[in-house]
């Protein structure tokens, strides 16, 4: 669990109208969290938005206690089957 102080985003994160309530939300009730495969400190996240829909939320580690969120938006038909994970 990160805190919202250790959480920085790229302008990017906002580019399919996620907020960033809507972001930190989907830290506190992520159910699937998991380095993306291929990729070097690429990590993919499913949780919801504060309305309770489903996102995706890619970032990169910054350091041991920092992240960067590069990448939010509502959860696609690809990532769906890692809900029932």
């Amino acid at each position: 669990m990160f805190f919202k102080e250790n959480i920085k985003f790229n302008h990017s994160a906002f580019k399919h109208g996620l907020t960033a309530a809507d972001i930190f939300w989907a830290f506190e009730t992520y159910i699937f969290e998991d380095p993306v495969e291929e990729a070097d400190n690429k990590f993919l996240l499913i949780g919801f938005n504060t309305k309770g829909n489903p996102v995706e939320v890619m970032y990169n580690r910054i350091d041991e206690d920092r992240i960067n969120v590069f990448h939010a938006m509502p959860l696609r038909p690809e990532y769906a089957a890692l809900l029932e994970h």
